[in-house]
């Protein structure tokens, strides 16, 4: 069974669209180094939305300060906005979050972690792979 997304372009179209960095986390699953993102420590409210689709994504009402080296936030703006994939490409089990309109690797989540947060989630968010819309 193929699934559909709402934004559907080629490798090249996404090339010309994105830069190369933006692509290797976007497009590729790659991760940028941690405490080097734009958005890692921003505390400005504001709707974050996918920087290759502009699909919103994550409001700054649920981000928080987890020291990891990347946005976090404990709940997506929506339970459809993200897509979950199961990740065993590291040593252990990891949840990949994928953006639901264009199939954007995200990054990932993590439960069971102690925050004190409503979810006792963590999307762990390249900051490449968003945008700040601000209030």
């Amino acid at each position: 069974m193929t699934h559909q997304f709402k934004v559907i372009k080629t490798p090249e179209q996404w090339r010309a669209e994105l830069t190369p960095q933006e692509y290797k986390v976007l497009r590729q699953a790659g991760t940028e180094a941690p405490f080097t993102g734009e958005y890692t420590d921003t505390t400005a409210p504001g709707v974050y939305e996918c920087r290759a689709c502009g699909a919103e994504l994550f409001r700054s009402a649920e981000k928080f300060s987890s020291h990891c080296g990347w946005p976090s936030f404990f709940a997506p703006a929506a339970d459809d906005r993200v897509r979950y994939i199961a990740d065993d490409s590291l040593a252990r089990h990891r949840t990949e979050v994928r953006c639901a309109a264009c199939d954007s690797h995200l990054g990932h989540v993590f439960e069971g972690e102690g925050y004190e947060t409503p979810t006792d989630l963590r999307y762990c968010i390249n900051s490449i792979s968003l945008r700040l819309r601000p209030e």
